[in-house]
């Protein structure tokens, strides 16, 4: 049977439709109200710069530039709160000058130890100016993102650096202690940067025989002869 509408329901119902007749154009429409949020978000934040941010000044620090107790420069990488691996990493950037070397030789040591690790100019992303003091043996960078965590990171460079230091400095005349400088990496990335320092040795000296040791030259062809002929 067909359900009949009664007359106090139906009086219910158009007065329910009064609240949604035509209002002649008053209202704004969905753009109108989502400008408004823009407006309110805006002001919201200009709140928050004239009342909050004057605050900061109390946490204010002069820069304080570092010093040879304290040449290690470590970077990170955040994303704002958000996890990501790469948070994790560690990059320290240290002065081959402020290291605790003993003398020219230690210098020398800890270049050849560091491999592709060295670098005559500081890294561009180091903070480090190119112009100072501590250019003048180089600098040594060493990055890690092993570990799941960023101290854990951070102590397996600094252990690094630590032996780096001691084998450096270790006593005695090593083999490897007259050996030139690999700069093959260093050519590699002049190459990979396309800017003209890799045409023909422009970037630096081309290598000589007086880069290598006296004991992997070849030796004089006078005395190659004697060493055949039998002596009369």
């Amino acid at each position: 049977m067909r359900k009949k509408i009664s007359k106090a329901s139906k009086a219910d119902d158009e007065e329910i439709l009064q609240h949604f007749q035509p209002d002649g154009g008053l209202d704004v429409p969905v753009a109108g109200y989502l400008l408004h949020r823009q407006q309110r978000q805006t002001l919201y934040y200009m709140r928050l710069i004239e009342h909050e941010i004057p605050k900061l000044v109390a946490f204010r620090k002069p820069f304080v530039p570092p010093t040879a107790a304290t040449p290690l420069v470590i970077r990170s990488v955040d994303f704002a709160g958000e996890q990501h691996p790469l948070t994790a990493k560690r990059i320290v950037v240290v002065p081959v000058a402020h290291l605790p070397l003993r003398n020219e030789v230690a210098f020398h040591r800890a270049k050849l130890l560091a491999g592709v690790r060295w670098m005559p100019e500081p890294p561009r992303d180091s903070g480090i100016s190119a112009d100072e003091d501590a250019a003048k043996h180089g600098f040594i960078k060493i990055a890690c993102e092993d570990f799941p965590r960023a101290n854990m990171n951070l102590k397996w460079i600094s252990d690094t650096l630590d032996k780096l230091v001691l084998e450096a400095n270790a006593e005695g005349e090593a083999p490897y202690q007259r050996l030139p400088l690999d700069t093959r990496h260093l050519d590699s990335k002049a190459r990979k940067s396309k800017k003209g320092d890799h045409v023909r040795g422009r970037g630096g000296l081309r290598p000589s025989l007086k880069d290598f040791p006296t004991e992997w030259l070849p030796k004089r062809q006078e005395n190659v002869i004697s060493s055949i002929l039998p002596s009369q």
